[in-house]
């Protein structure tokens, strides 16, 4: 089949940048994960992953990690945490 119709689309750069380096970690170019995205679309006839607004005791969560996240220690992968929570017993 003829790869012959485009997309257009305005995003932020900052998200392209991160998305095409996970992108590029995966081996995959932007257009291959278009493509790979609606043939999701196609295949579950919808989005392949579940949308919906937060609901109040979420959006309560959210607001209350941002309000304290200067005080919240990060970490690169579960394994730096599990490490960190083994160190501490």
């Amino acid at each position: 089949m003829s790869k012959t119709d485009r997309i257009e689309a305005r995003i932020e750069p900052e998200l392209k940048q991160a998305a095409e380096a996970v992108f590029s970690k995966l081996g995959v170019s932007p257009s291959d994960a278009i493509r790979i995205f609606y043939k999701q679309v196609e295949l579950h006839q919808g989005f392949p992953f579940e949308v919906r607004v937060p609901n109040a005791e979420t959006l309560a969560a959210i607001e209350e990690v941002e309000k304290h996240s200067e005080r919240l220690k990060r970490y690169n992968s579960v394994d730096e945490m599990f490490e960190d929570w083994d160190l501490k017993l």
